[in-house]
């Protein structure tokens, strides 16, 4: 496994030690499934997938205190990717962020929207067995928050919510699937591949949105997405983000002394070990 090691300083009065995995993108059929699922499979492939998460989880049991998994944990809803999808999120330790692959059915075969969305979560009746819009866990003093930005954008209740897990008091860790903008690492993004491609980032001004107007729609910020960007970057007790979604690591802050934590990719064996001190 390639770990990376990460310090976050909030004043606990005992270290924490967290593993960040996300984007596994675990990819099973079986006879349920139909023929253009098992294709998918196919060509994906998942063995060293499996055995990644399994070796991940295996080191946060042991090593850590909390595992976050933000997003993608399957590639494409399927009868089988489900059955796997909730054995994983029974895992004691384990705090999951939904990513948008929890929701494609075949993987950009469509405009995928919340009633495309809404049309994969009714596939996966009675759900995956954890929340996966909205969730909050109070580990060693911080209170973790995970928020569906898997589409890029947020809904008001979310922002009602994230409100009222500020109440109790606590630092608070967000996290997301998809990162907010922050002007570094779109730099970086686009360095990697080239000017107007997509950004998949929360929160894009409209200067920074992909030429593609296919894609700048979907990463457009829509109702309440940039003010509560803006809420996560200025409420103080917030005191990082993690996410996931763009498949390289990157550390950077979304405003000073609030750093972002993006981890790699899962199915390559990335993780991030971050230690809140």
């Amino acid at each position: 496994m390639e770990l990376e090691k990460s310090t976050l300083q909030i004043g606990l009065e005992r270290p924490l030690k967290i593993l960040h995995i996300t984007d596994s993108h675990i990819a099973l059929c079986d006879e349920r499934d139909n023929e253009r699922k098992k294709a998918l499979a196919e060509r994906l492939g998942s063995n060293d997938r499996e055995k990644y998460l399994q070796e991940q989880l295996a080191y946060g049991r042991e090593h850590s205190d909390l595992i976050v998994h933000t997003g993608d944990l399957i590639d494409f809803t399927s009868h089988a990717n489900f059955d796997f999808a909730r054995k994983i999120l029974a895992e004691e330790k384990l705090f999951f962020a939904a990513g948008n692959h929890e929701f494609s059915q075949y993987v950009g075969e469509a405009y995928e929207d919340f009633a495309y969305k809404m049309n994969s979560f009714r596939e996966m009746m009675p759900g995956l067995g954890a929340p996966l819009f909205f969730n909050a866990r109070i580990v060693g003093g911080v209170n973790f928050v995970s928020i569906d930005d898997s589409y890029h954008q947020f809904e008001p209740w979310q922002m009602t919510k994230l409100q009222k897990e500020i109440e109790k008091g606590l630092p608070i860790v967000v996290c997301l699937h998809a990162p907010l903008f922050e002007q570094s690492l779109y730099d970086y993004h686009i360095s990697l591949t080239r000017p107007g491609s997509s950004t998949y980032l929360v929160g894009c001004d409209e200067e920074h949105l992909p030429d593609d107007e296919w894609r700048a729609i979907e990463i457009r910020p829509r109702g309440i997405t940039a003010e509560m960007v803006e809420f996560i970057k200025s409420q103080p007790q917030i005191k990082a983000v993690l996410a996931g979604h763009v498949h390289f690591s990157y550390v950077s802050d979304l405003v000073h002394g609030k750093p972002q934590f993006v981890t790699g990719c899962g199915y390559k064996n990335v993780a991030r070990e971050l230690t809140i001190l």
